[in-house]
């Protein structure tokens, strides 16, 4: 399965050990299933996932983020942004997203705010939170 995951799925999990975007983040690091990721995504959960009040919450320092994010490039595949439809949903960051996701030829883009990607529709790619992704995993396992 190739999934695209959207950074408040990557903030839940580093916030959260025991939830379903935890649980996500780890089987994509067991190879469970194929992370799909652009230069601008990786650039975007850097950012995001160091800012002062994750790192408070999720006891981690700059440090260990890089780490974690070094350890999803290794698993990922890299996604070559071919085209750019832009601005196509209601927050540019989540163009960004669906952009990986359509160039990448993901099955699924996994986020909590489905709303925002209504647009994915029309190029064929689910949207799914965390639950039904892992939800999915199992099924095919």
């Amino acid at each position: 399965m190739r999934l695209v995951l959207d950074t408040d799925v990557l903030v839940a999990a580093i916030r959260s050990n025991t939830g379903a975007s935890h649980q996500l983040l780890r089987a994509g690091l067991e190879h469970r299933y194929l992370p799909l990721v652009s230069v601008p995504l990786m650039i975007e959960y850097q950012a995001v996932l160091t800012r002062d009040e994750h790192l408070t919450a999720s006891h981690l320092s700059v440090d260990d983020v890089t780490t974690l994010l070094d350890a999803v490039a290794m698993v990922a595949e890299p996604v070559w942004l071919a085209f750019l439809w832009r601005p196509l949903l209601k927050d540019p960051d989540d163009d960004m997203v669906l952009e990986a996701a359509v160039n990448g030829e993901a099955d699924a883009l996994v986020t909590f705010n489905r709303r925002d990607f209504a647009g994915a529709a029309r190029f064929g790619i689910a949207v799914m939170t965390p639950r039904e992704a892992l939800a999915e995993l199992e099924k095919q396992s």
